[in-house]
C-alpha cells in the first residue's frame, strides 16, 4: 500500500494486504492445511504450521491486524480471553506482581481472582485515575500494568496517556484492552502502550459469528505472546481467520455508524423523564467526556442506563424493545441489550446495580432505534 493511503477507512480495506494476491486473487484465500512442505534444514518453528499461527491465512490476518493498530506485529487468538491471558503469561512469572487499573471486564477479573494465585502471581486493583495509587502499588516484583480503554460494562475512561508513561518510567510492560474503543476510535500504541488486546469476537469481526482475539505490539513482544499461545494451543483456526479478515474490511464504516447510533440513543434517553441515569462518554455530563473528546475519534458504541422503577422497569423495558436482541455480547451489526449485573455478564461487577441496562448499538437507522426506545418506554 502506498504511503499516501493513510486514512483509516483505506487502511481497513488495504492495510496488510499482499499485492498481487495469491494467484491474482483480490480476496486472500483460506489455507485450511495444517502442515506445509519445508526445506530439510529448516527448524520446525520456521515452517508454516497451524498451531504456531503461521499458516498463510493466519499470517495474512495478523499482518492486517498489526496495520490497523499501527504495530510491528500481531498474533490472532482463539478468543478475547486467550488474548488477555496470553499477554499476561508472556510477561508474568512466579513471584511477579501486576498493577490492574480499572473496573475490568468480568472475564478478566474472574481470571485474576481465581487463577493468579495458582500461577504464583499477585495483583492489586487500583483507580485508573490515581497515579498516587499506582505508585503505592509498586513492589520490587511488579512487572506489568493492565488497563482498559473504555471499561466494560461501567463505561469509564482512565488516564490512558498517564498510565503508559507511568509504565515506561518504572520499566513495566503496559497492556491495554481496546475492545470497546476499537482502533477506529483509539490506537493505544500511539500513546506508548506495549501490548494491545482485543476480543475480536466483538467489533473487529462485527457479525456475531465467530470467536477470536488479537494481541499487537513490537515483534519481540509478540514473539513471546505467540510462544505462550503455541504452548497452550490457543491460536485461531484459518477459517475463522478468513472470516475475521473479511469483517475488518467494513470496520470503519460499521463503527462510525454504531458510534452515531449510540450517541443518538444516549441523547434521547438522557432527556427522557423515565430514565434515571445514562452513562455514555459522548454526553457532556459523563465524567470522562472531556478526556474522550480530546483523545478519541468517536465515543464508542456501548452505553449503560437505568430506567426509573428499578429491576421491574428494566425487565419490562427490555421485553418491550423490538429491534435490539436481549443478548450479552456487543459490537455486532445488530443492536443488543442486557442487564450485566443480573446475569448478563461474566464475573463480578463491583458497584453496579441489577437495574442497569447495557446497550450495544448496531448499524440500524438511528431514528428507528430512538423510535423503538420511545415506544418501549411508553410501556
Amino acid at each position: 500500500m502506498s504511503d499516501m493511503q493513510t486514512r483509516f477507512e483505506t487502511l481497513a480495506v488495504h492495510g496488510g494486504e499482499p499485492r498481487p494476491g495469491a494467484d491474482g486473487s483480490v480476496v486472500f484465500p483460506i489455507y485450511q492445511g495444517t502442515v506445509f512442505e519445508a526445506d530439510p534444514g529448516d527448524a520446525a518453528a520456521d515452517a508454516p504450521y497451524i498451531r504456531l499461527g503461521t499458516n498463510p491465512t493466519q499470517r495474512h490476518l495478523q499482518h492486517r491486524l498489526a496495520a490497523l493498530e499501527g504495530a510491528e506485529a500481531a498474533v490472532a487468538t482463539a478468543s478475547g480471553m486467550a488474548a488477555i491471558t496470553a499477554a499476561l503469561h508472556s510477561v508474568l512469572g512466579v513471584g511477579d506482581h501486576l498493577i490492574a487499573a480499572g473496573a475490568f471486564y468480568g472475564g478478566t477479573l474472574q481470571f485474576l481472582t481465581e487463577h493468579a494465585a495458582r500461577l504464583g502471581w499477585t495483583f492489586e486493583i487500583v483507580d485508573p485515575d490515581d497515579e498516587g495509587a499506582w505508585r503505592r502499588a509498586l513492589r520490587p516484583g511488579t512487572k506489568a500494568f493492565l488497563t482498559e480503554t473504555i471499561t466494560n460494562p461501567t463505561i469509564r475512561i482512565g488516564d490512558l496517556a498517564g498510565a503508559a508513561r507511568f509504565a515506561r518510567e518504572h520499566a513495566l510492560t503496559s497492556i491495554i484492552d481496546n475492545t470497546l474503543a476499537t482502533p477506529v476510535v483509539f490506537r493505544p500504541h500511539t500513546v506508548g502502550f506495549d501490548l494491545v488486546c482485543h476480543s475480536a469476537t466483538k467489533a473487529l469481526n462485527g457479525h456475531s459469528d465467530l470467536a477470536a482475539g488479537v494481541v499487537t505490539g513490537s515483534s519481540t513482544r509478540i514473539a513471546h505472546v505467540a510462544s505462550v499461545l503455541c504452548a497452550y494451543g490457543s491460536t485461531l483456526d484459518p477459517h475463522a481467520a478468513f472470516l475475521l479478515s473479511r469483517g475488518l474490511k467494513t470496520l470503519a464504516l460499521r463503527v462510525r455508524q454504531q458510534n452515531a447510533n449510540a450517541l443518538a440513543v444516549a441523547e434521547f434517553l438522557a432527556a427522557h423523564d423515565r430514565i434515571a441515569d445514562v452513562r455514555y462518554p459522548g454526553l457532556a455530563a459523563h465524567p470522562d467526556h472531556r478526556r474522550a473528546a480530546e483523545w478519541f475519534d468517536g465515543f464508542g458504541s456501548v452505553l449503560t442506563f437505568r430506567p426509573v422503577g428499578g429491576n421491574e422497569a428494566a425487565e419490562l423495558l427490555i421485553k418491550s424493545l423490538q429491534l435490539p436482541y436481549a443478548a450479552s455480547s456487543l459490537g455486532g451489526v445488530e443492536s443488543l441489550v442486557t442487564r450485566p449485573a443480573a446475569g448478563g455478564h461474566p464475573g463480578p461487577i463491583p458497584g453496579m446495580s441489577a437495574d442497569v441496562i447495557r446497550f450495544s448499538a448496531g448499524i440500524e437507522a438511528a431514528e428507528d432505534l430512538v423510535d423503538d426506545f420511545a415506544q418501549a418506554l411508553g410501556a
